[in-house]
């Protein structure tokens, strides 16, 4: 059975963080206070209360891990590019530190976590997978939602990283 390393996950996250971070630096402040559209489930109105919660869900399932309370991020600013990737930087230093500080037979025994209004039992190996895979599936999102407003980025998929190496370049072959 393949062993699963999460670096190149945290790797490309991390990119794709600093990709979001310069572009929403580019584009002020204002761009956080765009609508994320009327037919969401209630926990996020504006694209800066999605970011919030792309860090506050890291923030917490490190917490989940650790067993301790979670946090009320409520408090962290969503209209202020900084200060969300200030805090963004707070809770990825806490998940690379578990990543390197939890022992080995801890990864594989699960728990009960209380998460909205479900019981999840899951292993910490589980848990930390969803937290990087939920933060790539929500920057997705959030490209879809700035495109409908006529907003682009460049390109961000994982084969264009930087990860894993690797090159993409123009055809400028004229067919």
């Amino acid at each position: 059975m393949m062993n699963l390393s999460f670096d190149h996950l945290v790797q490309y996250t991390d990119w794709e963080r600093q990709k979001w971070r310069d572009w929403l630096r580019k584009h002020g402040d204002d761009v956080l206070k765009i609508s994320a559209g009327p037919n969401g489930d209630g926990r996020f109105q504006t694209i800066g209360d999605l970011v919030r919660h792309i860090f506050s869900a890291e923030k917490r399932y490190v917490e989940r891990i650790h067993g301790l309370p979670l946090s009320d991020t409520g408090s962290v600013p969503t209209d202020n590019v900084e200060a969300l990737f200030q805090f963004g930087e707070r809770s990825r230093n806490r998940l690379k530190a578990v990543l390197q500080s939890l022992p080995a037979e801890q990864w594989d025994i699960a728990s009960e976590h209380k998460i909205l209004d479900l019981v999840v039992i899951a292993t910490p190996r589980k848990l930390i997978t969803h937290t990087l895979l939920h933060e790539i599936r929500h920057w997705a999102q959030l490209a879809t939602l700035l495109r409908l407003n006529g907003l682009t980025m460049d390109f961000q998929d994982f084969l264009a990283s930087p990860v894993m190496g690797g090159e993409i370049k123009r055809d400028d072959v004229k067919t």
